[in-house]
């Protein structure tokens, strides 16, 4: 649940002060050359052209970032720390505080994606919760928002397994919680939380809850924690800033999207120590399966503020907080650095209920994979912006389809909007049919993700990836799922048809149709159909 664009941080005058020593490096693009890489919330617009730039010292554009960028042509650019760069017609103007490494791994974006993992963010041989790639998520965000309670989950469980849709992981959002910081569950709206979990898992669900690394003041536990210092805190000296004065060596107050809250010091081994307790608490106590790890956004955590390590970066702290679901191999996250490899899910940032946000999912999904962040989910189906939600009138149900079409044979698939309550039986069963697509696609989803916690290499794939030097760089309307599947979803509003382009081969369509590559061709996809191909040779 975030919100980029009403996102207010306190001390935003101070949030990117980046390091004075600099060091500058041009980079010549060469000929037929594209790059790809830093921030994942804009692959849609890689691979970049000129007029393209990016600090990524403390913004993480709302999702997960690497100081990785990629190419073409087998080459590629690494440092340890956050650095900044711009295209230019002809150059990669480069700026940072520590070493950049330039390296010509080979010929092709896969040769040079492998040296990186490889050298720089191995795979660790572990997955997340395989239950989370082996059937759909399911979150409470969109149909109860801040009413999460006891009654609504339940009802909302049982709706799931009466229309059809087979139970998975589901996860309860925000303010099914007594305060942030206070991790226990609302006594009003959960008269019996443990019931309810056992329910849950009677009918066959793994429960996540969410969490955040925010502590609202005023409450017994900000108060403790306040007193032990585990809190990011205020200069020394008195600062003003746009929103007033800051009191000196108290803790500060963040701006987020949920008010204003103490945040905690990672950086502070009895901080982690503290939160990893209040969660390991929720799985003794209550059975809680796992954890969705909400903000943790490097826009948090301003240079002038101060922290136990007094060294580290905003970009680290966000780290600190990723490197928390690693206790909790059920865990899903948005903001994220320097974490690739690792066994945690990675969710796109929150998209709209719009066409234009579904065409952003495939480009954004297979730039997280060239990042190093392998086991992912595309947001929620049909957008996780509640607002688009309030009015039923403005729903669209063939964007739901078509959203749920692109989730099917993607690593992950997360519903939140419940297609009961908003679709009619026709999209409604279109729905449910992409999701029996997807049971079927499992175990060729399941043998890529073992392979990728092995090897690191991305479970869905650019074209570019899979088939180098084809012309393909630019092609952002459909992936290959491994080497083996290429999907080509409907993305505009009325269309029944779209043309793919198939690579050298020989494919074979769902009807069982053979199809010699390499071809462009037009391909009939009714409300219920989502085109794709086997590799047969």
């Amino acid at each position: 649940m975030f919100k980029i664009k009403t996102l207010l941080i306190a001390f935003s005058l101070f949030s990117n002060l980046f390091l004075v020593a600099q060091n500058t490096q041009v980079v010549e693009i060469q000929n037929n050359e594209s790059w790809w890489g830093g921030a994942v919330n804009d692959g849609h617009t890689m691979p970049f052209s000129a007029g393209y730039s990016y600090d990524m010292y403390g913004n993480n554009k709302g999702n997960q970032v690497q100081p990785l960028l990629v190419s073409s042509n087998g080459r590629l650019i690494w440092s340890e720390e956050p650095f900044k760069f711009s295209f230019s017609k002809n150059a990669i103007k480069l700026e940072a505080s520590a070493d950049i490494q330039i390296i010509d791994a080979g010929e092709t974006l896969k040769e040079a994606y492998a040296y990186a993992s490889g050298h720089f963010f191995p795979s660790t041989g572990k997955l997340p919760d395989r239950l989370l790639f082996k059937a759909p998520q399911y979150n409470t965000w969109i149909e109860l928002m801040y009413n999460q309670n006891q009654k609504d989950i339940l009802e909302y469980a049982h709706a799931i397994i009466d229309n059809g849709l087979p139970p998975g992981v589901l996860m309860i959002d925000d303010n099914w919680q007594e305060d942030y910081g206070k991790w226990n569950f609302h006594k009003e709206r959960f008269p019996d939380p443990k019931a309810m979990m056992n329910e849950l898992h009677e009918l066959g669900f793994k429960v996540m809850l969410w969490v955040c690394p925010f502590v609202s003041p005023d409450s017994d536990v900000y108060r403790d924690l306040a007193k032990r210092e585990l809190f990011l805190k205020n200069p020394e000296t008195a600062q003003t800033t746009q929103t007033g004065l800051l009191p000196p060596n108290q803790p500060a107050m963040i701006h987020w999207w949920n008010g204003v809250s103490a945040l905690l010091d990672f950086s502070n081994p009895e901080a982690q120590k503290w939160f990893k307790g209040e969660l390991q608490d929720l799985t003794e106590n209550y059975g809680v399966d796992g954890f969705k790890l909400d903000a943790g956004d490097f826009y948090f955590y301003p240079d002038i503020l101060k922290s136990y390590d007094p060294n580290i970066t905003p970009n680290e702290h966000s780290k600190l907080f990723g490197e928390i679901g690693l206790d909790f191999p059920l865990n899903e996250y948005r903001a994220m650095w320097k974490m690739g490899g690792q066994p945690l899910a990675q969710r796109l940032s929150d998209k709209g209920h719009s066409w234009g946000d579904l065409s952003t999912l495939i480009p954004n999904i297979t730039v997280q994979g060239l990042m190093g962040y392998a086991y992912s989910a595309p947001d929620m189906i049909g957008g996780g912006e509640f607002s688009s939600f309030l009015n039923a009138e403005t729903i669209d149900q063939e964007l739901i389809v078509r959203s749920a079409q692109v989730h099917a044979l993607m690593p992950m698939m997360q519903f939140s909007v419940a297609p009961w309550r908003i679709l009619d039986e026709k999209h409604q069963e279109a729905v449910r049919k992409s999701v029996a697509l997807r049971e079927k696609f499992t175990p060729l989803i399941m043998k890529l993700a073992e392979e990728s916690a092995k090897t690191g290499e991305p479970i869905v794939r650019t074209m570019e990836y899979s088939f180098p030097n084809n012309d393909y760089q630019n092609v952002k309307n459909q992936f290959m799922l491994g080497d083996q599947v290429l999907v080509a979803p409907i993305l505009k509003k009325g269309q029944t048809q779209r043309s793919v382009l198939l690579p050298k081969g020989t494919w074979k369509d769902s009807s069982g149709n053979v199809i010699k590559g390499p071809i462009k061709k037009t391909v009939q996809a009714n409300l219920d159909e989502l085109p794709y191909f086997s590799k047969i040779k």
